[in-house]
């Protein structure tokens, strides 16, 4: 499923290729979020052709409420129903739960919550979760569990991580007591909790570790904790995690946290800032971070982005772009987040590339004081 093809020689960075059913996904990789069956404001042609995006990311709680998991099995699941032919990843549903505090209660059972669209109650457990995502018919599914908050008292955090552990033995029964609905393979990623105590995150990568699924992944970080303690919680765990497989640091994050976790080895990054800062007009470049709003772009019609990460970036000037955001144009937000994903989709292209040539050290460095430029 995962081979790793280049290794950095002064970092923990890594590339590899990441196989599915729908298709291989070279890493690292960022993954655009399409909560409910869609990339906000974006057609899927434009994904693929101009964005480039290798695998997006569906949510099982907004899927499950609308539209449902009897019109997405009659569909055949969500790629032929959104019409998507590459790799989707489906989140468990869990962070979304962890949201909703109140209008949840978490029992040794499940999550008992109110849908946020008319209030009806629904109960998630570790096995419904499995057989939701099992019709959804993501590639790659999550496990179920508890985001802790952040902060967050250590025996509360000690218990969310038993809690988060018991469900996932459940999970993992009920994935190996089904069967794919759709005749290709599904792989089952556990997630590694803990909040920011160390002694926690090492117990539950130890178990995550010992579960020998296909991949595992990082949650509960980018809640709200300052990011060096992201980065200290990601040098612990991935001491742990089993280098031979794939690494997804859930919900993560600004360009500079997706390269300086790539140094610490990690491998898949999913985060809704690209889309949700371009359509309020904030749009990242490999110059730096650009307030399209700002008069000085009034009469600039120079590109986007000269790196030229998709056709959008290069084919309009940042004076259009900024006419359309201020007169509040709806082809302003499509233009700015197709342009901020395919930045995105280019910033891990280019590291892959850079770990290839063994030159990804220096350059992340050039990078982020690029990056830190704000205009």
């Amino acid at each position: 499923m995962f081979k790793i093809m280049s290794r950095d020689k002064e970092s923990k960075a890594r590339s590899g290729l990441l196989k599915t059913a729908h298709g291989d996904i070279p890493t690292p990789i960022f993954m655009p979020v399409g909560t409910g069956g869609t990339v906000k404001g974006i057609l899927q042609r434009d994904l693929s052709e101009d964005i480039d995006a290798r695998i997006i990311l569906g949510n099982t709680y907004h899927l499950y409420l609308r539209p449902g998991t009897e019109i997405l099995r009659s569909a055949g699941g969500l790629h032929r129903f959104m019409s998507w032919e590459r790799p989707i990843l489906t989140d468990s549903g869990g962070y979304q739960v962890f949201s909703l505090s109140e209008n949840r209660k978490l029992t040794p059972e499940g999550a008992i919550f109110k849908s946020h669209i008319d209030g009806s109650k629904h109960v998630f457990t570790p096995e419904n979760t499995i057989d939701i995502q099992r019709i959804i018919g993501a590639d790659i599914i999550m496990a179920f569990d508890e985001c802790a908050p952040w902060p967050c008292d250590y025996n509360y955090a000690r218990k969310s991580v038993a809690l988060t552990h018991q469900w996932l033995d459940r999970a993992i029964a009920r994935f190996e007591g089904t069967d794919s609905l759709f005749g290709y393979e599904q792989f089952l990623f556990p997630i590694v909790q803990g909040g920011t105590f160390d002694d926690l995150r090492k117990i539950s990568a130890e178990k995550v570790a010992s579960s020998g699924l296909a991949g595992n992944a990082i949650g509960g970080l980018s809640v709200g904790e300052p990011a060096e303690e992201m980065y200290r919680i990601i040098e612990i765990v991935n001491e742990i995690l089993p280098d031979d497989k794939p690494r997804y640091l859930m919900g993560v994050g600004t360009p500079v946290n997706l390269l300086e976790s790539i140094e610490r080895g990690i491998d898949m990054f999913d985060c809704v800032m690209p889309t949700r800062n371009g359509r309020n007009g904030m749009l990242f470049t490999s110059e730096g971070t650009i307030n399209i709003r700002n008069r000085k772009w009034i009469d600039d019609l120079g590109p986007i982005d000269p790196e030229g990460p998709s056709e959008v970036s290069v084919k309009y000037s940042k004076a259009y772009l900024r006419h359309l955001v201020m007169s509040g144009e709806n082809l302003g937000a499509q233009i700015a987040s197709i342009h901020n994903l395919a930045f995105y989709l280019w910033l891990v292209g280019e590291s892959r590339k850079k770990i290839e040539a063994g030159e990804f050290k220096r350059w992340k460095e050039t990078m982020i004081g690029k990056l830190s430029v704000r205009q």
